[in-house]
């Protein structure tokens, strides 16, 4: 059987409701729509967590972030460098694990898991890389959050006009256009920086290139719902043209295209019908929209099947009949039985964990239990999905049994580091 190409679409901060197929009024993402509409779409599909860098680390390696000391932090910083935090270079990683394989990879977009020269896409991978390597790049001053040019071509700083998101979407139809006749699969990961910060689109340019490149506060407070909604449409119409490559390129019957999310969304988001929102384990923060399509292979249809995104990791080695390395095993699912003949996973169980306000959070069917500091909440997802009726006092049996679940995962993962508020937690869970 021919391995597929495989097309990894990552969005930066969009909520859940942010495309018209998954409930946005105020605009509209035909191509997302249509992608939607050729595949699988997901209305329980979670991030690994509320930030990026942590969900990404899970995403590349497919293991819960809390194994790594990279995915302990909230998000990576500048200031972290000193302390040399990245991905570490002997660790399998889905880039690595294909290329192992005869597929060429390449990272159009945002890294975000360490700096050269010790960490980066090529140390980790990538064959090639084109984007971003921090948390944020400006829009159209290429301004990243250590107030320098943040903007790549492999190891390179460059500096080129125009809006991230078009050179994005225009150098993966490059890329794509630049396989033509090479019998090798490729695997492209298209990382988006939009909708994240600094919120920046034409509408706006002239103020944008000022307060790209002003103080923290500044970028913080620029936006607003107008610019946020042309922002997710023009990430939109860039992969309407990527998918419109990959029918000009006559492979688009053996190319498998994801798209997700890394996290909930942010202020200008529409996160509805759920409460919270990105750094939140409350569903704001942490379900996002899903897509999966492979023409002939994928199945049409929208599905209520619970997953997370290390299990799109494994799905891709999956389908290009890669498997993962012994030493390092997966904690991710593999979604093709349920993709191409609708086998059910299965009951899932899934956990979070966030030192900001000593959360936690589990998923088990329908019930979810979460904890923010020393409050503890039991709801029924299928009855209210807006995390409002705590159940604790009716079901203290199923508290009981969820928080007991949690406290033995943990055990597995690293430490989380201390702080006042987790000592305090920690103090009052040894009256429990």
């Amino acid at each position: 059987m021919t391995r597929p190409n495989i097309v990894f679409i990552v969005a930066d901060d969009l909520g859940y409701a942010d495309l018209s197929c998954c409930g946005q009024t105020d605009y509209t993402t035909p191509h997302l729509d249509q992608l939607a509409a050729s595949g699988m779409r997901f209305r329980h599909a979670y991030a690994n967590s509320s930030l990026c860098t942590n969900t990404r680390v899970a995403l590349m390696t497919g293991r819960y972030q809390y194994r790594f000391e990279l995915g302990l932090v909230e998000p990576l910083r500048p200031a972290h460098k000193e302390r040399e935090l990245g991905l570490p270079e002997s660790h399998p990683t889905l880039p690595s694990m294909l290329k192992s394989q005869g597929y060429d990879t390449a990272l159009i977009g945002k890294w975000h898991l360490g700096t050269p020269p010790k960490f980066g896409p090529q140390v980790s991978g990538y064959d090639t890389f084109y984007g971003v390597m921090g948390g944020y790049t400006g829009y159209y001053t290429r301004v990243g959050d250590t107030g320098k040019t943040d903007f790549y071509e492999g190891k390179d700083v460059i500096d080129i006009p125009g809006y991230t998101t078009d050179l994005l979407s225009q150098r993966a139809v490059d890329y794509i256009n630049g396989r033509k006749g090479d019998s090798a699969p490729f695997f492209l990961s298209l990382h988006y920086t939009a909708p994240h910060l600094p919120w920046s689109s034409p509408l706006n340019e002239q103020a944008a290139r000022i307060r790209e490149v002003g103080p923290a506060s500044k970028i913080m407070d620029g936006g607003s719902p107008r610019i946020y909604a042309e922002m997710v449409q023009i990430m939109d119409a860039g992969i309407g043209r990527v998918t419109k490559a990959l029918r000009d390129a006559g492979i688009s019957e053996n190319t498998m295209v994801i798209f997700t999310s890394d996290n909930g969304g942010e202020r200008y988001s529409k996160n509805w019908p759920f409460v919270g929102r990105k750094v939140d384990l409350l569903e704001g923060g942490i379900r996002v929209p899903q897509i999966v399509a492979w023409p002939g292979r994928v199945q049409e249809g929208v599905t209520d099947q619970v997953t997370i995104t290390m299990d799109l990791t494994a799905t891709c080695l999956s389908a290009a009949q890669t498997k993962a390395s012994d030493s390092h095993p997966l904690d991710g699912k593999d979604l093709m039985p349920f993709l191409e003949k609708g086998l059910p996973l299965g009951e899932r169980t899934l956990f979070w964990r966030m030192r900001d306000r000593y959360q936690r959070a589990v998923r088990k069917g329908d019930w979810k239990y979460l904890k923010i500091a020393d409050r503890e909440f039991l709801f029924d997802l299928s009855f209210d999905w807006r995390e409002r009726a705590n159940f604790d006092e009716e079901r203290p049996d199923i508290l009981l049994e969820l928080r007991n679940l949690w406290l033995k995962w943990d055990k597995d993962m690293l430490p989380l580091p201390e702080t006042e508020v987790t000592r305090l937690a920690k103090l009052n869970e040894m009256l429990w």
